[in-house]
């Protein structure tokens, strides 16, 4: 997918971005080819490049202050950007109106060296001629803590260190080092690279370096891709969300994040501004279902590790309540604050670090680990030792669902103000105890099969009277409530419901008449914490798609299934959110879940290859 953009005109920030990364850092990269995210050493540290967020101007042709690494063509007009074929490489090509031209090819080196994978917290930025005489303006704009000015910039003979408080990040080039200090053109009349991140110097020489980490990087990204089980249809759009499903994944620990970015509001003039960069319990199924689809066997059970590590901790803890969220390494804390010095993307505040929702409680968490690590217990490629202990351990997470399938909690919707018995929440919990029976069958132990099956039996009759609505013929988001949301979507996929039974169809077209906007639907419709929704919430319309496919309505999912693809932005990527009527993208970029959804739903829509040809 090639994109191309005028440098006439005016156009404010957007989540029209690309991104690189190597599953241990990541970074955003605009129209301009300019990084305008990206934190260092890994997700959820402090941004270097945070300009996406302290953005109040109208003109994106505007130089920011700060947070940002540009390289300008001088007089450029037109900026062609894409990816290389099946890889995390961008390529952006600036030219102007008089024949002159560069490319730059922005990555993040990742590929097996000495029989492990070298993933460096750095970002490479390979800039050559491609006609004419170029000159180039280097802009290298980084900020220390958030949003502070270095302290200190120091030089050697082919580096600037930039110095803070608590950490220093070292550009390394071949480049004139003081045309890059001072932001002087220059003509580029050699390949010319830069080598951004931790304060470490290069062992070997720049460009070849800069050769050996392209090529090396290319062949991993193509070989990965090559490993992927993809449908027959939507091939280039599945495998470029699988390849950034990847990207938000830190290979470290096997953590996953919601998204890479903090405080993209939901919607313009909210205060749903929130930070996504740690890994979330309720995405643990979806995720680990669409890895399983793709055949990422590894990224699935790096995954598994983390999720069951964190059964392990909670296990030794005697801790009452499971958080509903984590930090990428399960350690530090994850406590609320905002950064009064940052302006927010487009000028919207507050801008938020930390998340408060880790304090909260949400009952579906108990349910997410076990759906899980159920597949420990039945995916043969995966070798997991001590499946007893294991068990075990989940029991424990079982029993607290019993105990609490039938209390209130914020929901998954995670509310601030307000508490209920939500429909998900328990539904949830009974898919623990469900599950539970079905590894204890596998084990061998029919009394813990017995006893699980009958938890959930009763659960279940217990579930079904009380979100079920027999005025408004339909189930229902809360106990005994009136109001529908679209997690009511998933009772078929998690199994609560069979997706022929009468009470889901009829819940599936309450959605669609009530939820539905043009192409997108609201989460739900009522007011929260903080008013109306304003913005299609973009996992949900994938779920609707996936339940008009499995109650019959197939063509009218796949033509769907094909509009929301056209929401993706010009690097075929997806936020969280979208506006309703013109379709922008708002929220945190480039969001799991909305990735996740669309592997899911291609994966169910497309033809089989056996019938393609």
């Amino acid at each position: 997918m090639t994109v191309t953009t005028s440098a006439a005109g005016h156009h404010s920030a957007s989540l029209d971005l690309g991104v690189i990364g190597n599953c241990s850092i990541a970074a955003l990269i605009d129209r301009r080819a300019r990084i305008v995210w990206g934190c260092f050493p890994r997700f959820d540290r402090d941004p270097v490049f945070c300009s996406l967020i302290d953005n109040e101007a109208e003109d994106g042709d505007a130089e920011p202050g700060k947070g940002f690494f540009g390289i300008e063509l001088v007089g450029m007009t037109r900026c062609e950007q894409g990816y290389l074929d099946n890889t995390a490489i961008l390529s952006s090509v600036l030219s102007d109106d008089q024949g002159n031209a560069i490319e730059i090819l922005d990555f993040a080196p990742r590929f097996v060296r000495y029989e492990r994978f070298f993933r460096p917290p750095q970002l490479v930025r390979r800039v050559r001629r491609v006609s004419g005489r170029p000159r180039i303006r280097v802009l290298v704009k980084p900020s220390l803590g958030i949003g502070e000015e270095p302290d200190e910039i120091t030089r050697g003979s082919n580096h600037v260190r930039f110095v803070g408080a608590d950490q220093t990040i070292r550009l390394t080039t071949n480049a004139p080092l003081s045309y890059v200090v001072e932001g002087t053109p220059f003509a580029v009349d050699q390949a010319y690279s830069f080598f951004i991140g931790s304060d470490e110097a290069l062992r070997a020489e720049i460009e070849t370096t800069s050769r050996e980490f392209l090529d090396k990087t290319t062949d991993y990204w193509r070989d990965w891709v090559r490993s992927l089980s993809i449908p027959f249809e939507y091939q280039k759009e599945v495998i470029r969300a699988a390849i950034t499903l990847k990207l938000c994944s830190f290979e470290e620990t096997g953590a996953i994040v919601a998204a890479l970015t903090t405080s993209i509001p939901e919607a313009p003039g909210t205060q749903r501004n929130w930070d996504y960069r740690y890994c979330w319990l309720r995405d643990a199924y979806f995720v680990v279902h669409a890895l399983n689809r793709l055949g990422t066997t590894r990224t699935m059970e790096d995954y598994l590790g983390f999720i069951t590590n964190i059964v392990d901790t909670f296990s030794e803890s005697g801790a009452e309540h499971l958080p509903p969220l984590y930090p990428i390494t399960r350690g530090g804390t994850l406590t609320e604050f905002e950064a009064s010095n940052l302006s927010g993307y487009r000028g919207h505040r507050p801008v938020r670090f930390g998340n408060g929702a880790a304090v909260q409680i949400q009952n579906d968490g108990y349910g997410a680990v076990v759906l899980a690590a159920t597949h420990s217990f039945f995916d043969r490629r995966l070798i997991q030792p001590g499946k007893e202990t294991l068990f075990g351990q989940l029991e424990r997470m079982g029993e607290i669902a019993i105990a609490v399938f039938d209390k209130p909690d914020a929901g998954p919707w995670e509310l601030r103000e307000k508490e209920a018995v939500h429909a998900f929440s328990s539904v949830m919990c009974w898919a623990a105890c469900d599950r539970l029976a079905r590894i204890a069958g596998t084990l061998g132990r029919a009394d813990r099969k017995e006893f699980w099956k009958g938890e959930a039996k009763r659960l279940k009759t217990t579930i079904a009277k009380r979100i079920w609505n027999e005025a408004k013929g339909h189930f229902v988001s809360t106990f005994g409530g009136e109001d529908l949301d679209a997690t009511l979507l998933l009772l078929a996929e998690l199994g609560f419901v069979k997706a022929d039974d009468a009470r889901f169809v009829a819940t599936v077209e309450a959605i669609g008449r009530d939820l539905k906007r043009g192409d997108l639907l609201l989460r739900y419709a009522t007011q929260d914490d903080f008013g109306y929704m304003h913005t299609g919430f973009l996992i949900c319309a994938f779920w609707y798609v996936d339940a008009l496919n499995a109650i019959g309505r197939s063509e009218e999912a796949k033509e769907l299934f094909g509009r929301i693809l056209q929401r993706r932005n010009s690097f075929g990527l997806l936020s969280e959110d979208a506006d309703l009527k013109t379709g922008e993208l708002w929220g945190n970029f480039p969001q799991t879940y909305s990735h996740v959804g669309l592997i899911n739903c291609a994966m169910r829509l497309s033809r089989d290859w056996e019938e393609a040809f």
